[in-house]
């Protein structure tokens, strides 16, 4: 089995983040989740992986990261390393496929991702590389999240046969996934727009998927054809996959996720 790359983005983007500002600390990968800092947490899963052979951490806070308690194995990791990223995550990305142009497939992911587990990523991962596109995305669908959290709020998709929101989990198999990374950096700013997100990939496929005309697989293999390139995306049966951590009440969930996950180990170690 060929051993995966993962990119671990881990920068602020421009501005003051206000959930890192109302924990006090200078970046939003710094924020504590479960008593640690959510990039250690996402770091260390990436890392003890069995498909993972290396992690590359892009952010603009190496210092920061490399001083703080939480965080400061990793800069020391064998297999992982640290290199800078500007101010735009699909800039970041787009670097460091040319910095390793050796390194497909990539899997990529987010620091503010604290409840990442290796179930996860065994759920992504082998379908991902079975579908064989050059782009794999990981989604939750909106039932699947609703009948764990009926209450949690989400940035929905919505295609004929449902609704799904991301898992911030990117398998970029092939050097044609930057096709897709470059189209990224056009609509990066507006990326919690459902209609602008589809809408980057022409107005037919954004006609067809407000009339609910194509499921998320029709849309997915027209969007490929158009941008010359192959993409799947990969339904994820964790209804946590999709909860990552950007405003208060998203952290209050993670936290409450984690420590009742620690009580279960609890239970069974008992």
């Amino acid at each position: 089995m060929i051993p995966l790359t993962a990119l671990l983005l881990a920068g602020n983007r421009p501005g003051v983040d206000p959930l890192a500002a109302a924990f006090g600390v200078p970046f939003k990968a710094l924020v504590p989740v479960g008593g640690e800092a959510m990039l250690a947490r996402v770091a260390r899963t990436l890392v003890e992986h069995p498909r993972i052979g290396r992690v590359i951490l892009l952010s603009q806070a190496m210092d920061a990261f490399a001083a703080h308690p939480d965080t400061a194995w990793i800069a020391a990791h064998p297999d992982i390393v640290m290199e800078a990223a500007g101010g735009s995550v699909s800039g970041a990305i787009a670097e460091a496929l040319a910095r390793h142009p050796a390194g497909f497939p990539f899997l990529v992911t987010t620091a503010d991702h604290p409840l990442l587990d290796a179930a996860m990523l065994d759920a992504f991962i082998a379908p991902a590389l079975a579908a064989g596109t050059d782009v794999a995305v990981g989604l939750v669908a909106r039932r699947t999240l609703l009948a764990a959290y009926p209450d949690n709020r989400r940035t929905w998709l919505r295609f004929r046969g449902g609704a799904y929101s991301g898992a911030n989990l990117f398998l970029l198999a092939t050097p044609r996934a930057l096709t897709a990374v470059n189209l990224w950096r056009t609509i990066e700013q507006q990326r919690k727009k459902g209609r602008t997100v589809i809408g980057a990939f022409g107005p037919m496929i954004l006609a067809g998927v407000a009339l609910r005309l194509f499921t998320l697989r029709g849309a997915l293999v027209r969007a490929g054809r158009r941008l010359g390139m192959t993409a799947a995306a990969i339904e994820l049966p964790i209804a946590e996959a999709c909860i990552d951590v950007d405003k208060p009440a998203d952290h209050a969930l993670a936290s409450e996720i984690l420590a009742r996950r620690a009580r279960d180990i609890a239970t069974i170690r008992a």
